[in-house]
């Protein structure tokens, strides 16, 4: 994994992690066709008035039965948005329904509603009755309109003031231009057709046609960008077949930490090989179609082999697949990135790396202390204590380990850290310098533990007993030590040299 090392000596096999299933839905999103289909509604209320215009937006032909309907309808059947609107100066009967796609009833007698719901189940028609769930089977949900791009939002009825809200959040933040490359991506979707491209060929165009849309949400497309980007797509053609990798970096674990180009490039891919310190949070960005396959580099645990990793990766890349390789923290920080970028590169095979936030960056931030204070630091350095063979390197440098003036952060330090801590001290490392682990740093599931250097072996085991005894998982683990760290907030209340300073959170 990234930001870590593991130890090869025993090897597994990579994992199909897909078989996660989606999560149980309270109400099932879907989008009618109504363009130019018929649609009953009963009643003649402000509510009717409403999802008559809903409904006549859709394109639909609404025949509305009321005998004394509000002015706002008598206005709309003579000017709706698109569709008709024809009025019936009557009650419903259950002959009105026969044909219909749909059957709306704004009604406010629970006995008329439930007669209304069951005329309309009785003709096979979906029936919605406005404000009683008990007689409906589908439900009307707030909307975000930048057609042909729409937003449903629905709490099933549990919460409609914060469906509003909801949906005034991403009015917000979806840019009305977004109406206009929805209308260019309907209008171009025949020449993309008319150019045959195969399925990755087609993916690519729709890439980044909704990269640029992205980058330039208010420049509506124009002709020029059409050309452009078919004229990219058919040159490519005989390529089409090569797949590539992506190294992505996910991170320390909490998946708002991603950046925008990881989430991209992740919903974007066929295949996710990932590590076992790969939070699942991160892991559910993924495009949900990706075969997500599990290739276990995690330390002092069976692991699988690189040389396998990377020839799976080769491989699949071989066979037209858009591979992200998905990596803890940062792929460039301890993560043997460089073995796979040499594997990619010489199957000649397409590769990019896309940088992600560091554990140590992740860490700092969590516990509030920079790494680089100025009263305090004069240098950061990252080391690993965990060599191919699982042991401490010999090759540390530990005057540059013993400098006061440094902060150091340790990867994967929990076998080797009282070695290395008595080495450092040896060199001539302050043994009172504040020390402090952290685990599973920026998830909901971080603990730390403080300490000095000469104390922080006996106060890190007896945290860690605790811990498994109670049936937690560890996850990542760093050990960061250096005068800085004093400003943690996390000593901000501790004598570091008194007896029984403890554990953090």
């Amino acid at each position: 994994m990234a930001d870590g090392l593991s130890d090869e000596n025993d090897a597994r096999h990579p994992v199909d992690g897909s078989t996660a299933r989606m999560a149980p839905l309270a109400r099932l999103p879907v989008f009618f066709a109504l363009k130019g289909r018929r649609v009953m509604l009963a009643g003649g209320s402000d509510a009717a008035a409403w999802k008559a215009e809903l409904l006549c937006a859709a394109g639909a032909q609404v025949e509305l039965f009321a005998p004394e309907p509000v002015a706002d309808l008598l206005s709309l059947a003579q000017n709706p948005p698109d569709g008709t609107l024809t009025l019936h100066s009557r009650d419903w009967t259950p002959a009105d329904l026969a044909g219909a796609a749909l059957a709306i009833g704004a009604i406010e007698d629970d006995a008329e509603g439930a007669r209304f719901a069951q005329a309309a189940r009785a003709a096979g028609v979906p029936v919605n009755v406005v404000d009683k769930p008990a007689f409906c089977d589908f439900a009307f949900g707030a909307i975000v309109n930048r057609s042909p791009l729409v937003i449903g939002i629905s709490t099933d009825g549990a919460a409609p003031v914060f469906g509003q809200a909801v949906r005034a959040k991403i009015e917000a933040v979806i840019p009305q231009g977004f109406r206009h490359w929805a209308q260019a991506a309907r209008s171009w979707r025949a020449s993309v057709a008319a150019l045959e491209l195969g399925y990755q060929g087609r993916r690519r165009f729709w890439e980044r046609f909704t990269r640029r849309a992205l980058e330039t949400p208010e420049a509506a497309p124009d002709e020029a960008l059409r050309e452009t980007l078919l004229e990219r797509a058919e040159a490519e053609r005989d390529t089409e077949g090569r797949g590539s990798v992506a190294l992505v970096g996910a991170g320390p674990g909490d998946p708002e930490l991603l950046t925008l180009k990881a989430v991209r490039v992740l919903q974007s891919a066929d295949v996710v090989l990932y590590d076992d310190l790969v939070s699942p949070a991160v892991l559910d960005v993924a495009r949900r179609e990706a075969k997500k396959l599990l290739v276990g580099k995690t330390g002092y645990r069976p692991s699988c082999k690189q040389d396998d990793i990377n020839a799976l990766m080769v491989s699949l890349a071989k066979q037209g697949k858009r591979v992200v390789r998905l990596k803890g923290g940062d792929p460039m920080v301890f993560g043997r990135a460089g073995e796979e970028i040499a594997a990619a590169r010489a199957a000649n095979l397409p590769i990019e790396v896309v940088p992600g936030i560091t554990a140590a960056q992740g860490a700092a931030s969590r516990l509030g202390v920079s790494l680089t204070h100025r009263d305090h630091a004069r240098r950061l350095q990252f080391i690993t204590a965990h060599a191919r063979d699982g042991k401490l390197p010999r090759d540390l440098d530990w005057q540059a380990l013993a400098d006061p003036a440094a902060t150091t952060v340790v990867y994967m330090p929990q076998r080797t850290w009282e070695e290395l801590a008595k080495k450092a001290m040896a060199a001539g490392l302050d043994p009172h310098a504040p020390a402090l682990a952290i685990f599973s740093a920026t998830r909901p599931e971080e603990f730390r533990v403080t300490a000095t250097v000469s104390t922080l072996k006996d106060k890190l085991d007896a945290a860690v007993a605790d811990k498994l005894a109670a049936g937690v998982s560890l996850g990542p683990c760093l050990i960061l030590f250096g005068h800085a760290i004093g400003e943690a907030e996390a000593f901000a209340s501790t004598r570091l040299d008194a007896p029984g300073t403890a554990l953090g959170r």
